[in-house]
């Protein structure tokens, strides 16, 4: 390397020192020395054999860079291995002893050194390892803990000399010491990578596993009892069920978990730059995107497994929430162009390590990365791939590295499903298109933004709906295999055009293209079986998406919404209610539970989780639904002032027509109602008036002739209450 070349990566570090070394210097300077050269000559052996290169020694110590932080462990117990042996039979004072510290991070080499984080942490970390000992920053047990047979003992948290940041630091115990180390029975948490059972100690183990098995489904199944349209957002039929078939069943007792099921959890940015998340976000979203293509696959979406950290504890009450048998986790560190990716993937149930691996990539080459982990998942798993899914999985969307650092961005934002972050996911998408124009992927993800934007107030149908279409025509232009701008286009057919044979068609390619796309089962039951009247479907299809999602808080809503439509009030009623126990800041439950209470007779109820949910958002919607039920009992003075306020935010900015139209309903004014309601209807709000003919809200208005008319325009008369294809 020339005197004037910096380079910066990723790599693991490794500092040992010689205990007690300064001090037999001045004892006994000639045994001091015969000692040193001893020590490095045992460990200069040691380091090739591991891919480790010494950059320097300092007096008694060794600075040592290796590729990979296992590599750098595994040579951290080979050389106290070797020196227990060593010293086994030695005069206390003629004993070579050693304290190893070992960290992985950003590292620069320059003038023949080596500099950053990665050396400095490393070298405050040494000296807690005590004699004999290897003591590991969190960011190396992470990547080590289940591939290497040892157990590793939690430290306090540490202030590091000139490290900002107390630490998480480990010991690793090495196997000679276990019995002192159990004998010194210290409080330190321990994390057990493998264990190791005699034949008939698995035996029993796992006669007692199927007894408490037994005993556990005995208890759940004898002795429990089976218990946005307005929002965007079990087990696969078996060869001789049809797909309805085996969605209507779930209605009925949970599924077992399918041995076929797996779920992604969080990446862990282990980057020193806090803005890398939205990458470790990107590398999870993609692989879990490559696996939801495979058919023969359960996947568990990304809205339930985000609510859980990398690398949990109790992963069988995970896997068990989550309804998977499979969890994948891992951690992803970037600098500059350098990727390192760490995946492992368990079987939660049984806590059995199935594979795990370490990518140190270039950045142009994170497809290739992804892609080989979703095809080792799914061959580990047992999955039959065919053709058409092992290209899709091998698919390389850009060539840009740019441009997909910039998409990886947009979705970051688009997740947060917030009108200022869904803005700020089309800002990156469009700059992503411009360093890329053939990238399709980008094309579709824009499209569902520009799609969902008017479901969180950002903007109205009218202007954001030709947009999203036109991404999506494109996305498909560019790739006709894109299941996302099918979802998207899809459902534009029905909230833009009201075209339900047209979303129907897109919707089946869709779920062809990724049967398990939650989301898209969600809009195909909210925004076209709903409207055509196929309650029993849109209950089926939901149930369905709560499977592969279990834990996001629209589909669960919209399953509520679906038993209003089909009249069933006391399951619409429980089941908005465990959805606002997830989480009682998410509005949109709320206020369909009002809706349900109030269907129900329950005014007073109904009218407080109005309230709540007045105190939560400005949408117009759940304001309008207060004010009818205001006017239908009397308070007419409170409507009238919610609908002049809503009169007021329509001068300002986009406020749905619907609104309006529900409080002139409670007012029993039809013709200003049907006026409100035609005035949707030319603004293309397909969220609110799609479900014009199952929505209960507008049920005083059915006869009317205008009402008729419109209803017709919206939901031919000829397709309202007709069988869908099937899937």
């Amino acid at each position: 390397m020339s005197v004037d070349t910096e380079q910066r990566k990723l790599a693991a570090i490794m500092f040992t020192d010689m205990v007690g070394y300064s001090a037999l210097s001045q004892r006994d300077g000639k045994l001091a020395l015969e000692l040193l050269e001893e020590h490095r000559r045992l460990l200069r052996e040691m380091f090739p054999r591991f891919n480790g290169t010494e950059i320097k020694t300092i007096g008694d110590a060794f600075l040592i860079e290796f590729n990979s932080a296992l590599e750098a462990a595994q040579c951290a117990i080979e050389i106290q291995r070797t020196l227990a042996k060593r010293n086994h039979d030695v005069m206390a004072d003629r004993r070579i002893e050693l304290k190893i510290g070992i960290h992985i991070g950003d590292v620069v080499h320059r003038d023949g050194d080596v500099y950053g984080d990665g050396v400095n942490i490393a070298s405050r970390i040494e000296p807690l390892a005590g004699a004999g000992g290897i003591c590991v920053s969190m960011d190396v047990e992470r990547q080590i803990r289940n591939a290497l047979e040892a157990r590793f003992e939690k430290l306090a948290p540490t202030e590091l000399k000139n490290i900002s940041v107390a630490m998480d630091l480990f010991r690793i115990v090495l196997p000679w010491e276990k019995s002192r180390s159990e004998i010194r029975g210290q409080r330190s948490e321990v994390r057990k990578s493998t264990v190791t059972l005699s034949g008939s100690k698995l035996l029993w183990v796992a006669i007692l596993v199927l007894v408490a098995l037994g005993i556990g489904w005995w208890c759940s199944t004898v002795l429990r009892k089976s218990s946005t349209a307005r929002l965007e957002g079990g087990a696969p039929a078996t060869p001789n069920t049809s797909a309805s078939q085996a969605r209507t069943g779930l209605a009925g007792a949970r599924p077992s978990i399918p041995e076929k099921s797996i779920a992604v959890l969080p990446f862990d940015n282990l980057s020193r730059d806090p803005d890398n998340a939205f990458f470790a976000e990107g590398i999870q979203d993609e692989i879990l995107t490559r696996l939801a293509k495979v058919a023969d696959l359960k996947v568990i979406a990304r809205t339930s497994t985000q609510k859980f950290k990398s690398a949990p504890e109790n992963l069988p009450d995970i896997a068990k929430q989550l309804g998977a048998s499979n969890i994948l986790e891992g951690s992803v560190q970037k600098v500059n162009d350098q990727v390192r990716v760490n995946v492992q993937l368990i079987n939660a149930l049984t806590n059995a390590h199935l594979w795990a691996e370490i990518y140190d990539r270039k950045l142009t080459d994170i497809f290739a990365v992804e892609s080989d982990i979703a095809k080792t998942i799914a061959d580990t798993l047992q999955a039959k791939l065919t053709g058409s899914e092992k290209i899709a999985m091998a698919k390389k969307p850009t060539e840009n590295a740019e441009a997909y650092e910039l998409y990886l961005k947009g979705r970051f934002f688009w997740n947060k499903r917030t009108a200022t972050d869904l803005r700020k996911s089309i800002e990156y998408f469009n700059q992503a298109i411009a360093k890329d124009p053939g990238y399709a992927q980008a094309y579709a993800a824009l499209a569902q933004s520009w799609k969902v934007l008017p479901a969180f107030n950002g903007g109205a149908p009218n202007d954001c709906f030709p947009q999203a279409e036109a991404a999506a025509k494109k996305a498909l232009a560019l790739d006709d295999d894109s299941s996302t701008a099918h979802a998207a286009l899809a459902s534009l057919k029905g909230l833009n055009g009201f075209d339900y044979p047209g979303a129907i068609a897109e919707y089946e390619r869709t779920l062809q293209l990724n049967p398990n796309d939650a989301t898209a089962l969600q809009w195909f039951a909210n925004d076209t079986l709903a409207n055509i009247g196929q309650t029993e479907r849109e209950i089926a299809e939901l149930k369905h998406a709560v499977e592969l999602d279990p834990l996001s808080l629209v589909i669960n809503s919209n399953l509520g919404v679906a038993y209003i439509h089909a009249g069933r009030l006391d399951e619409a009623i429980a089941q908005l209610r465990k959805t606002v126990e997830l989480d009682g800041t998410f509005y949109y439950s709320r206020y369909n539970l009002a809706q349900a209470l109030e269907l129900k007779g329950l005014t007073p109820e109904a009218t407080a989780e109005y309230q709540k949910t007045m105190s939560m958002t400005e949408d117009p919607v759940p304001l309008g639904m207060l004010g009818r039920l205001y006017a239908l009992h009397g308070q007419k003075d409170e409507a009238l002032k919610i609908l002049q306020k809503l009169r007021q935010n329509r001068e300002q900015r986009y406020t749905a027509a619907y609104s309006l139209a529900l409080i002139y309903v409670g007012l029993g004014d039809r013709t200003e109602a049907l006026n409100w309601l035609e005035q949707g209807y030319h603004e293309h709000d397909g969220f609110n008036i799609g479900p014009i003919r199952v929505d209960p809200l507008l049920a005083p208005l059915h006869g009317d002739p205008r009402f008729e008319a419109l209803a017709e325009k919206i939901v031919p008369a000829r397709e309202f209450g007709q069988a869908v294809t099937q899937k």
